[in-house]
């Protein structure tokens, strides 16, 4: 039996991705006290019904109960059960900004504000966290996007690092991106903006494509940039970073950045890493 636990920050998306799981044919069932963990498999174990896959939300709503969740995995383990733990997160400025909008209080805000709540569910998830063997950072994901990372995990099969990587284009002349941990300034390479017939396209057009990648420099930058990526995300997934935003940048944030950006994106995700694809100033 597929035995899936799914907890993490209040308002990352564990509503939505229980109902997701449920469309695949998972028996879900949502804010189960972590105690009743065990029962609960043994339960499903033992039907008449054949149930081979199980999906339960076990989060901090629990309150005090939530301090049982580890004896109750190691119960689990000595049943035999193969469980998986799901942890969904988001910055707290994104998680403040949607208990806003949806007017509720936090569970553990003991002082009324939003920010008390994050800043203690976050200290109390630490350890949950840390033994999570899949953590999907929802900050910038809607909703369909949310469904493609777990369709990729839970269906699939096709993502095998525990980490949420951006691959964000941007033009300098419209600032940094604030939440970077790699930047890269492509404004070396030759570049379209100043050729008449190429001025009102976008690196997302083929035409921009071939003349960017149409340099030996841009193509020995491209293949160095990956190589050093390759090497750098184990070191960060083994210091146990869950989330990497790496930044592109070019004079406006329309040619250049924007295709070596999709290169980069592209090649992230066939070595199996979950990559979010944000092009923050092709619009403007």
């Amino acid at each position: 039996m597929e035995f899936v636990i799914i907890t993490g920050m209040s308002g990352a998306g564990k509503s939505q991705t229980i109902k997701v799981l449920e469309d695949i044919n998972y028996y879900c069932m949502d804010n189960m006290p972590p105690a009743l963990l065990p029962n609960f498999a043994e339960l499903c174990k033992s039907s008449s019904r054949e149930v081979s896959r199980v999906a339960v939300v076990a989060d901090i709503r629990g309150g005090i109960f939530f301090k049982d969740l580890f004896n109750s995995l190691n119960e689990l383990k000595n049943m035999g059960i193969q469980y998986r733990i799901l942890f969904l997160d988001a910055s707290d400025d994104e998680l403040v900004k949607r208990y806003k909008e949806q007017r509720r209080p936090h569970p553990l805000s003991t002082t009324g504000t939003i920010v008390d709540g994050i800043r203690n569910e976050r200290l109390s998830l630490e350890e949950v966290k840390r033994r999570s063997d899949y953590i999907i950072d929802t900050t910038n994901m809607k909703l369909g996007r949310l469904k493609e990372e777990l369709l990729n995990i839970f269906v699939r099969g096709s993502v095998t690092h525990n980490i949420n990587i951006t691959v964000m284009s941007f033009g300098y002349k419209y600032g940094l991106p604030q939440d970077s941990d790699l930047v890269f300034d492509v404004r070396f390479l030759p570049n379209p903006f100043y050729i008449e017939s190429l001025k009102n396209y976008t690196g997302n057009d083929k035409n921009v494509q071939d003349y960017v990648l149409g340099f030996d420099v841009t193509n020995t930058f491209i293949k160095m940039l990956e190589d050093m990526l390759i090497f750098l995300l184990p070191l960060y997934i083994k210091e146990g970073k869950s989330s990497l935003v790496i930044s592109v940048g070019c004079t406006g944030g329309k040619h250049r950045s924007v295709t070596i950006s999709n290169i980069i994106a592209s090649v992230l995700s066939k070595e199996n890493y979950r990559v979010l694809l944000n092009h923050r100033d092709v619009e403007k």
